[in-house]
């Protein structure tokens, strides 16, 4: 088997109606995965699909709700109808709710309990907790398979206004590590990328003026960046093919490869 072959393999990636997300999904399915792209928008699900099978993949589109079980059960029945159990999952579902950003506006102190909810719903539970159980548990049973979670370098160094963005993506990492532990002996790999920035639908404002210039953040993170750029969502790419790979990564569980330009390496 080579390396990096992933014939064979049903990979659903869950948010693969998102650019990062999307681009996984292209991904996997180029070096051969059967993809299912799984999210909410029938529209662009389909035609995310659809550009798969125009650049000689296979894909299926599924409708999910990652943050509702009885969704995610749905889609997974569908998809073992049509494909047969899933051998790897990815979960690019997430984002951060401006109502949770603590400015000079919105203290910490001032944020409500339902936006910290709605926080980690999206994020943690949606992000992970529901797909890791709903489909981890399947190739838990079968005895094979790989998950890989969208973690954040806010997850590893918390920035300054997405205060439960970077809480609930810890705690991405923090269930990869356990679930990395707890389904080893069954043959299910749980690994984590974090990404470093890269500009997608959920933080295009923040980074980018109406203009189309960077904004004060936008050049604050690129200054602690040392490649000194945002990321591309095809450089998540070869992080998600390795992780999936049975023959590539075959002791590989637990761990969290970091895609960030050398964001979290910089100091002063």
């Amino acid at each position: 088997m080579k390396l990096f072959d992933l014939r064979g393999e049903v990979s659903v990636v869950i948010g693969a109606t998102g650019v990062l997300g999307g681009a996984i999904a292209d991904g996997l399915a180029a070096a051969g995965a059967t993809v299912v792209v799984a999210g909410r928008s029938a529209e662009r699900g389909r035609e995310r699909a659809e550009a798969i099978h125009a650049a000689g993949g296979q894909a299926l589109f599924v409708p999910m709700d990652a943050s509702d079980r009885a969704s995610l059960e749905e889609g997974r029945a569908r998809v073992l109808a049509a494909l047969g159990e899933p051998t790897v999952l990815v979960n690019a579902a997430g984002g951060n709710h401006p109502s949770v950003t603590a400015t000079p506006e919105n203290p910490f102190e001032g944020i409500a309990l339902e936006a910290w909810r709605q926080s980690f719903d999206l994020n943690l539970v949606g992000g992970a907790l529901l797909p890791c159980q709903v489909f981890g548990g399947g190739m838990a049973r079968a005895g094979k398979g790989s998950i890989i979670n969208i973690a954040s370098v806010s997850a590893h160094l918390p920035l300054s206004r997405v205060v439960a963005y970077s809480a609930a993506k810890a705690a991405v990492l923090n269930l990869t590590r356990f679930l990395a532990r707890e389904w080893a002996a069954r043959g299910v790999r749980v690994n984590s990328v974090t990404p470093g920035f890269f500009p997608a639908e959920q933080n295009r404002r923040l980074l980018f003026g109406e203009d189309g210039q960077p904004t004060a953040r936008a050049r604050s993170i690129m200054g602690h960046t040392p490649m000194g750029r945002f990321g591309e969502a095809r450089e998540l790419v070869g992080a998600a093919v390795f992780l999936a790979s049975p023959a590539a990564a075959s002791f590989v569980t637990g761990s969290d490869v970091v895609v960030d330009g050398g964001f979290l390496a910089q100091t002063i």
